[in-house]
Formats: structure tokens, C-alpha cells, sequence
């Protein structure tokens, strides 16, 4: 079963604050996490898989636990799915062409996608795509098969092409009204994935490339395609048994990118020192939307109080779950920080951090926080 990485609600954050602030200087100076207390919760918590804390220029602590595949132990190296964290890298390259003047986050797609065939075109944005208020189907929503799986994520040939699908499935027999409230779906992205090759000329794999990985020297970054088999990665187990297969290239640019966690901490620490995008533009990216359950661009953003931690904490965090990989991304630009975290377990419980409990919400206070 597919879950789709949601907070909403779930996030209880102390008061509706500001976007955390960016900044683009050197790292303030902060104690060291404690090694002994992060791995404490690690062993207690029956982790299997990658996590680390990156801190200002480099990875402060990390820890593999478990196995990738039967004798295969996990490493900071291996290639993981993103799954959803794809967002984030999505939002990003929108976020640097409105900063280049070529794109409007509020001009209709009518205007942006001339034919774009969707009924509420003259209304859907790309603001209200980057924040899941567009109304457009939900490949979640599509017919399941006899494995319980949508059958959006078992497409093969032409139909599989996220391209296709973001003028073809995304575009017809919508949910909702655009605007008219939140909802996850992963539409969105893939319909943004389609503008930026429109606006940009360029297949999104090969933009990836050219304003991500290349800049940053991120050689484990890369796409999953729709029409071949997947590049050697780590797969996840649901239920003690190998995930069910899925296309992973179906997602296009709401789910289908691949990295290592190393890498990883290499782009979140590139956004939290502006090396990607401005100041100004990041903010902008940055800013949770109360009302939408603090969701930012491809990420939430939010205030919380964390076990030790004599202040509230700015968070921007994305999650991301296929099959049975699930990933948490947690960047505190104030720290220039982030908590990383890879498992290949779909049952594996991360708790939820605004309300205080679970093993993510340990693993922030202890890499952030004097023990309480």
C-alpha cells in the first residue's frame, strides 16, 4: 500500500511564525550533537537504515544500521528512492525561474501551458499546484489493482510517461474546485515537472542534472525513468516481505528522483547557504501556510519546541514514502542543520514531531538540544 506523505494537521506548532530565517554567512558556531544520546535512540527504536546529522560544513554524526538487501549492509553511499522529497528539488527549480523572471506563480496555466487541457486552467497557478490546492485527480485515487496498488503506479509504456500524464490523467475529471482547499496529490508536481520542460526546454531528468547535481558535484543524483529498469538502489520491505513492484518513474517530478543520504545533506546544507537560490527566493519557498497545515513549497515549515530546547525550533521538513522506503529531510537553517533519515521498513513508526513524540522527534532534540 502506497501512503502519501502528509502533515496537515498533524502538525502542532507553537504559533503560525515567520518563515525560518536563511542565512547565507558562515554557520553560527554550535555544540557538537551527542553521538552517545543519538545512538541510544537509534538502538531503542529497532532503526534499520541511513541516518545522519549534517552540521554546518560537514556530517557531524551518522549511523547505518541493518541491511539494504540480505548481506548487503546499509551506507551513507548507497542510492536511495526520494520519493517525495523529489518535491523539494522540484519546488527549487520553480523557485529559480521565477527568480530569472521567466515564470509568475500566479499567472494562470492557461497563459503558462496554452491547451493545457485542464477544466479549471484559467484558475489553477503554479502557487496553488506547489501547495496542493489545485483540485486536479489524484493519482492515489486511480483504480486499484488486485495487489491493492493504484493502478497510476503500474503503468507501462507510453502511458507511464509522466510528461503524458501531466496533460492527459492530470488534467481531466478533477477532484475539486481549484482553491478551494489542501490536498495531497502528487498531480501537482508532475504537472509542474511538465511546465518546467515547457518553460525551459529541457527534459526534467537532464534539469536535475544541469541546476543540482552538477553545480554541487552530486554524482549519486538522478531519475528514474519510466520506460527502463531502475538504476541499483535500495528496495524496501512491507509487512517482513519485498515491497510490491511499482513503475518508480510514474512519479516524474512529484517522486522519482534517486540519491544518496550523503548527497542529500550536500543540497540541503547548498539551500541553507543560498548556493542555489537567493535569499529572498528561498524565504519565499520557506514560508508555511497555517491555514494549509504550514505547508511551504515542496516542504512544511514550521515553529515546535523540542526536548531541551530552552526556545521553540524553525523546521522545514519533507517526508517521503513509496513502497517500503520512507524518508524525513529536516533542515534548521538558523543552525544551518539537518537530520536525515532513510529506512527500507514501511512499518517503521516516525512518530510526529509538532506533537512531541517519536523517533524523529528524539532524534531533533538530541541533535539540536542540551539533554534535558
Amino acid at each position: 500500500m502506497i501512503r502519501r506523505a502528509l502533515l496537515g494537521a498533524a502538525i502542532t506548532a507553537v504559533a503560525a511564525a515567520p518563515a525560518p530565517a536563511v542565512h547565507a554567512q558562515a554557520a553560527p558556531v554550535h555544540a557538537a550533537p551527542d553521538a552517545a544520546r543519538l545512538d541510544g535512540i537509534v538502538a531503542a527504536a529497532g532503526f534499520s537504515g541511513v541516518a545522519l546529522v549534517g552540521q554546518g560544513e560537514g556530517i557531524a554524526w551518522q549511523r547505518s544500521v541493518g541491511e539494504a538487501s540480505p548481506g548487503v549492509p546499509h551506507a551513507a553511499e548507497s542510492v536511495w528512492r526520494l520519493a517525495s522529497v523529489t518535491k523539494q528539488l522540484t519546488a527549487l527549480i520553480v523557485m529559480q525561474e521565477v527568480a530569472a523572471g521567466r515564470l509568475d506563480l500566479d499567472a494562470p496555466m492557461a497563459t503558462l501551458w496554452p491547451g493545457w487541457p485542464a477544466p479549471d486552467a484559467a484558475t489553477i497557478t503554479p502557487r496553488l499546484l506547489l501547495t496542493h490546492d489545485s483540485g486536479l485527480a489524484d493519482p492515489a485515487e486511480s483504480r486499484p489493482d488486485k495487489d491493492g496498488i493504484p493502478e497510476f503506479y503500474r503503468r507501462v509504456g507510453p502511458a507511464a510517461d509522466p510528461a503524458r500524464s501531466a496533460a492527459d490523467f492530470c488534467a481531466r475529471s478533477p477532484r475539486a474546485r481549484a482553491g478551494s482547499g489542501y490536498h495531497y496529490d502528487n498531480c501537482d508536481f508532475i504537472v509542474l515537472g511538465g511546465l518546467l520542460e515547457r518553460l525551459t526546454g529541457t527534459p526534467f531528468a537532464a534539469l536535475l542534472q544541469q541546476r543540482i547535481a552538477q553545480p554541487l558535484g552530486l554524482a549519486s543524483l538522478g531519475l528514474f525513468r519510466f520506460d527502463a529498469t531502475p538504476a541499483r538502489h535500495v528496495r524496501g520491505t512491507v509487512g517482513g516481505r519485498a515491497e510490491p513492484a511499482l513503475n518508480l518513474g510514474t512519479y516524474g517530478a512529484a517522486g522519482s528522483a534517486y540519491i544518496s543520504p550523503r548527497d542529500l545533506w550536500a543540497f540541503d546544507r547548498a539551500l541553507m547557504e543560498n548556493r542555489l537560490l537567493d535569499r529572498i527566493q528561498t524565504r519565499a519557498m520557506w514560508a508555511g501556510d497555517p491555514a494549509l497545515g504550514f505547508a511551504a513549497f515542496g516542504a512544511w515549515s514550521y515553529a515546535t519546541r523540542l526536548a531541551g530546547c530552552p526556545d521553540t525550533v524553525d523546521l522545514i521538513e519533507r517526508r517521503g514514502m513509496i513502497g517500503g522506503v520512507q524518508i524525513r529531510n529536516f533542515l534548521n537553517p538558523a543552525r544551518r542543520a539537518a537530520v536525515i533519515l532513510f529506512t527500507n521498513t514501511a512499518e517503521f513508526d516516525f512518530g510526529e514531531v509538532g506533537e512531541g513524540r517519536g523517533f524523529a522527534y528524539d532524534m531533533l532534540s538530541a541533535a539540536f538540544c542540551p539533554a534535558p
